[in-house]
């Protein structure tokens, strides 16, 4: 998120060494929030290893499989204005410790589910736990808004973002060796079937993984209790998840914001694409025709997607120092369509790797697309950036692209993230100028 909230705050008209000068000072806060943009980065891209593994555990099908996920992601639509108006009581740090207290509570809620082969438990689990990680979403970026001008925003964000993507380059080890290495499916040729006695022992598996990031989880919510977190634009008023029309604010209304307007769905659609493709990336990779792997096996491919997101974005933060951000976001989309579509219709070594690269081209699209869409906002930027998160519920409707492998075959429902990454192509070349007067 851009630093225009700070515009809103008593941190208007700072001049250039005050403004060097409390970058210092946020430093150590920033460092440890870092620590949950890394938290919230790998539980989440632990789920692209318990999906295929819940799937042998249930027997689902794509769909079902997919519908685990699209519950994770309906959480960022319900929990993020409730969020907003609890930061608004509390602020910030004390919502940062209830929403990693929130998470740890979901995740032991997974071990309930593992010991009662609940898949009605494990869905409550996961919205639990994506509820907090809402919470952090909303408290953060806000937060980190604040610490530099509004010109370098998207390289700003995308390089706190390589934190995240630090975290979901690590889960697929962690959950590769921790769940489906433990596990009868995970070692398994595609297509077997599981004994009653083996889906009871598969599904004990991600007891302990769930035990170890709960314990993690609460140890960091101490630290950040204990941790003198700087108060940031008078936190009375930080409400970033507020959304709706702002026709009596001294800035107008939103919709006259062209950047907002195109960009919401831009947020809402990206999160179809980039989903789609880390939740059936171990079960396209594992098919025969394609790279034949044990889902074990597949998991250390799965690092290596989200190892080109981290990269990706320590790349586009140092381009956007010298190329307009719209820019290096209609290349990325560029060639997210093109690896897409040779996902698609190839197969064999290609048709993996193809699918691995698209980590690089998305890695900037998600902080790039919310830097863009609260460009010019003024005083409506925490209001923008409430709809921007909210937008992050797309990833709900990976259900979707579930559905179509199920009718016309897991490797061709990926034109749904082809298609996708046009839509972002075109709020990069159009859709995201902000209107001068804005």
């Amino acid at each position: 998120m851009a630093a225009p909230i700070a515009s809103a705050g008593p941190a208007v008209g700072r001049t250039a060494a005050a403004t060097a000068q409390e970058q210092g000072r946020y430093r150590p806060a920033l460092s440890l929030l870092a620590s949950l943009f890394f938290m919230w980065g790998f539980i989440t891209v632990i789920n692209n290893t318990l999906l295929p593994h819940l799937r042998s555990v249930f027997d689902l099908d794509y769909t079902q499989t997919t519908l685990i996920e699209s519950v994770w992601f309906i959480a960022y639509f319900v929990a993020s204005i409730p969020a907003a108006k609890l930061i608004a009581r509390v602020g910030y740090q004390r919502a940062l410790v209830i929403g990693l207290g929130i998470m740890a509570a979901g995740t032991f809620g997974m071990v309930l589910a593992s010991r009662e082969v609940s898949y009605a438990i494990t869905l409550t689990a996961l919205f639990v736990i994506a509820s907090g990680i809402t919470l952090l979403q909303v408290a953060a970026n806000p937060y980190v808004a604040v610490v530099g001008p509004a010109e370098s925003a998207s390289a700003r964000l995308n390089l706190v973002q390589a934190f995240n993507s630090l975290g979901t380059t690590l889960a697929p080890l962690f959950g590769g060796y921790l769940i489906l290495g433990r596990s009868t499916s995970g070692n398994a040729a595609a297509g077997t079937v599981l004994t009653p006695a083996e889906r009871l022992a598969d599904a004990q598996s991600v007891q302990l993984p769930y035990l170890i990031v709960a314990a993690v989880l609460i140890v960091l919510a101490v630290v950040i209790a204990r941790f003198p977190l700087p108060a940031i634009g008078g936190e009375a008023g930080a409400a970033p998840a507020k959304a709706g029309g702002a026709g009596g604010s001294p800035g107008g209304s939103l919709w006259r914001h062209r950047n907002l307007v195109f960009g919401v769905p831009a947020i809402f659609i990206y999160l179809i694409a980039e989903i789609g493709v880390s939740n059936l990336f171990i079960s396209f990779v594992s098919q025969p025709e394609i790279g034949d792997l044990t889902h074990t096996q597949a998991s250390h491919y799965l690092f290596l997607l989200w190892g080109g997101m981290m990269i990706g974005r320590f790349v586009g933060s140092y381009l956007m120092q010298s190329r307009p951000a719209e820019a290096v976001l209609a290349g990325a989309a560029v060639g997210a369509c093109a690896v897409m579509l040779v996902a698609a219709f190839t197969t064999g070594p290609l048709a993996m790797w193809a699918l691995i690269s698209v980590g690089l081209f998305h890695a900037i699209m998600f902080p790039t697309i919310f830097t863009l869409g609260i460009r010019g906002l003024g005083p409506l930027t925490e209001k923008g950036a409430g709809l921007l998160i909210m937008a992050i519920a797309g990833g709900s409707l990976v259900v979707v692209q579930g559905w179509a492998a199920d009718r016309f075959g897991l490797q061709h429902s990926f034109l749904i993230t082809a298609a996708c990454e046009l839509y972002v192509l075109f709020y990069a070349v159009w859709g995201c100028r902000a209107p001068r007067a804005a």
